[in-house]
């Protein structure tokens, strides 16, 4: 059994299954204001994607891969969320074009198929893609916010929702204020 910690509690948690840890880029720049490739994140979205990256350093989170979508975006929200961690974590960051658009649970699970059995593999992509993937993965339904996190934990052919959180809940177990800034 592994601890992880959430706020002042501690949860126990089986390490006999993968996780798929999924975060949605922080708010970005308006669409039309530049290429959709190319939008920025916002002054908020900096600090939502911060204040995830601490959230992650506080609740143990380490990380066997870490893949994200070129999207401008989506770069900056995984470069700013792991500039919190560890050189080595930091070394996990990789690009991965198929989060651009259209990513869906088999490629989840083959991106999932290059840890070892109870590794932990976190993505940074876009909607609607990260909703759904999480709703094929565990049969349920989630709106995941921007800047938002969720935890699929999966074993065998099924997957169970283990956490989802908004930025706000990022924020607070950051210690940050919870407007992202």
């Amino acid at each position: 059994m592994q601890s992880l910690w959430l706020g002042r509690g501690r949860v126990t948690q089986e390490t006999m299954a993968r996780q798929l840890w999924v975060l949605r880029h922080a708010e970005a720049e308006p669409h039309g204001t530049r290429s959709d490739a190319e939008r920025q994140l916002t002054t908020r979205g900096e600090g939502q994607a911060r204040a995830a990256g601490i959230a992650l350093v506080a609740l143990g989170a380490a990380f066997d891969a870490v893949l994200f979508s070129p999207k401008a975006r989506a770069r900056q929200t995984a470069e700013l969320a792991a500039a919190e961690w560890s050189e080595e974590q930091r070394e996990l960051l990789r690009p991965h074009p198929p989060l651009a658009g259209g990513f869906d649970a088999r490629q989840a699970l083959d991106a999932l198929s290059t840890i070892v059995p109870d590794g932990r593999l976190l993505l940074v992509g876009h909607e609607p893609d990260l909703s759904r993937l999480v709703g094929e993965l565990t049969g349920g339904r989630a709106d995941l916010k921007k800047g938002g996190l969720a935890v699929v934990r999966l074993e065998g052919v099924g997957g169970e929702l283990a956490v989802l959180m908004r930025p706000r809940e990022l924020a607070l177990i950051a210690g940050v204020p919870a407007d992202g800034n």
